[in-house]
């Protein structure tokens, strides 16, 4: 018996070459109505997962657009350099939050960013590359002259709430449920530098004890879903931690896991509704703690994430740590505004010179 050789014998044809790569401008009409399925399904997935509040903002953002097309006769779909350049200024002549102001220069931006993704995801325009930049170029004149006037638009940007305020808020807290629930509201706020609506959609179960404090599992955000840890202050009286369980005992949260972490109460009897708060009423609460306490500042659902960021950088923690904490990008010019103002007197020119 002889020894047969079994491994494959190499080929001697030599393989066909493969058909060159088709360029997109020669693909047939079958072609490319498969490819612009595919995109459309892409960008409605996309869509369909950004958090409600997103959709919310972007559906009035394209409600607006419509209004401002009837009334100037542009076609809806007509997103052109020209006619969002005629956009913004139409908006800068709208009235603002309250009587007698006008939208700030912010809210334009974002109603021009808003229409322009919408038109693009909803309603399948095709904008050119930068249709917006030279919106966004008379936006910026307009601000310039704005400033130049000493014109005022929009609240400006929310108070810090700092520890001191933290204090007193929560020394000014009844002990009864309503003072019981804003004291650790306010106080797991500021811990996790929370926007409003991130904290008004945790559950019970999104609050777990650890030897070292809280997870605080914000699973829906407008940015990206986190996971914050949470130690034991080092002051009890405005210790996130304590104050979280005070609320959880005295509210009989542990019953249902997966109901709201912040209850509404009975507007007269202050008992424990089933239902949550609301992100504007997360704010309203805000307010209302620094009123209660006498605190000369309005306060806002924005003033606790400010506050975080502020007081943290007094104690001399990165912009990275913060960023981590409070969600925001690494490099967020948002962030490194409210920054600037602690490091304009930490990190002085002048410090040591005079």
């Amino acid at each position: 018996m002889t020894n047969t050789d079994l491994s494959p014998t190499p080929s001697t044809t030599p393989s066909a070459p493969a058909p060159p790569a088709a360029h997109p401008e020669t693909y047939d009409a079958s072609t490319r109505t498969a490819l612009e399925h595919i995109d459309r399904h892409a960008v409605r997935v996309v869509a369909d997962h950004r958090p409600e509040r997103t959709r919310t903002g972007y559906a009035q953002d394209w409600k607006c657009w419509t209004r401002f097309c009837t009334e100037s006769g542009v076609p809806l779909l007509a997103l052109t350099p020209g006619t969002l350049t005629a956009y913004v200024e139409w908006l800068w002549t709208q009235p603002g939050w309250k009587a007698g102001t006008h939208l700030a220069p912010s809210t334009i931006d974002r109603r021009l960013s808003g229409t322009v993704v919408s038109a693009r995801e909803e309603h399948g325009v095709k904008p050119e590359p930068g249709v917006a930049r030279l919106a966004r170029a008379r936006l910026s004149q307009l601000v310039k002259q704005m400033e130049k006037d000493g014109e005022q638009r929009g609240r400006g940007p929310a108070a810090p709430l700092l520890v001191d305020h933290l204090t007193a808020i929560s020394a000014a807290c009844p002990e009864n449920l309503m003072g019981i629930r804003d004291r650790a509201l306010v106080l797991m706020h500021f811990a996790v530098a929370a926007r409003e609506h991130e904290l008004a959609a945790t559950r019970v179960r999104d609050y777990t004890a650890t030897p070292a404090g809280i997870q605080a599992d914000l699973r829906v955000s407008k940015i990206r879903p986190r996971t914050v840890p949470v130690p034991y202050g080092s002051r009890p009286s405005i210790c996130p931690v304590r104050a979280w369980t005070a609320w959880k005992e005295a509210a009989g949260l542990d019953s249902d896991p997966d109901s709201p972490a912040w209850r509404r109460l009975h507007s007269r009897w202050h008992t424990v509704m089933s239902g949550g708060l609301q992100p504007e009423s997360v704010g309203d609460v805000i307010t209302r703690a620094g009123v209660r306490a006498g605190i000369d500042i309005r306060f806002t659902g924005h003033s606790p994430r400010r506050g975080l960021a502020t007081s943290s950088r007094l104690k001399g923690h990165d912009q990275i740590a913060i960023a981590r904490q409070g969600g925001w990008a690494p490099h967020s010019k948002v962030l490194a505004g409210y920054l600037e103002v602690v490091d304009q007197w930490e990190d002085n020119a002048l410090i040591g010179v005079l």
